[in-house]
């Protein structure tokens, strides 16, 4: 269950300047959501409870509110630090079902649920899908994928580490259900890369 501290790292580790921090990462995850692959960097501005990464604390800080709905994986949801920071951040109801989330944050790769799981939209308001924070180990340093599409002039070259097993395989479904499907924002400490349902993504042959 939660640390010693629970109840006052709830208040802690928010954004100094909640309006021009939120605005920084907004236009972050924007960017890195039209230029898929790229790396948009807002480390530092945010320090939750742990496991949550901070990145991926300043894009709750950012998107989350008292309107969305909120998945977490087990390993977050039985941390009253981190969903209390959550609360107190956000103020963003928590939700036990992957279909009612908006958003979904999943720190344990190993129990990352189907992507089909999550909200897919419908097909005259595909916005209604869930989109899904990956908190990953780092950006770099892993398997070799290339990205194509919509924002990619060529192709672009990624390799993050700690993406789940069978991820790419659980992609190339996602993007076979366009315009329904997930969007997913890969977060490490370094920054976020954008991963919209539009992408293609393979492994590079060796």
């Amino acid at each position: 269950m939660a640390t010693t501290q629970a109840g006052t790292a709830a208040f802690q580790g928010g954004f100094a300047d909640p309006v021009f921090n939120a605005q920084t990462v907004f236009r972050g995850i924007m960017d890195a959501l039209a230029r898929p692959g790229s790396t948009a960097c807002f480390d530092g501005l945010t320090n939750p409870p742990q496991p949550l990464d901070p990145t991926v604390g300043s894009i709750a800080a950012t998107l989350f509110d008292h309107d969305t709905r909120i998945w977490l994986d087990p390993a977050l949801a039985r941390n009253d630090d981190v969903t209390g920071w959550l609360t107190f951040n956000t103020s963003a109801p928590l939700t036990n079902h992957t279909l009612d989330a908006h958003f979904a944050i999943v720190s344990d790769r190993g129990v990352l649920p189907s992507l089909e799981s999550f909200s897919q939209g419908t097909q005259e308001y595909p916005d209604r899908s869930t989109t899904l924070i990956l908190q990953i180990g780092a950006l770099s340093g892993g398997p070799a994928l290339i990205l194509t599409g919509p924002g990619i002039r060529t192709e672009q070259d990624i390799a993050p580490c700690g993406l789940p097993d069978h991820f790419v395989d659980q992609w190339r479904a996602n993007r076979e259900r366009f315009p329904r499907g997930v969007d997913v924002l890969l977060a490490a400490p370094e920054g976020v890369i954008g991963l919209p349902r539009t992408v293609n993504i393979r492994t590079r042959e060796l």
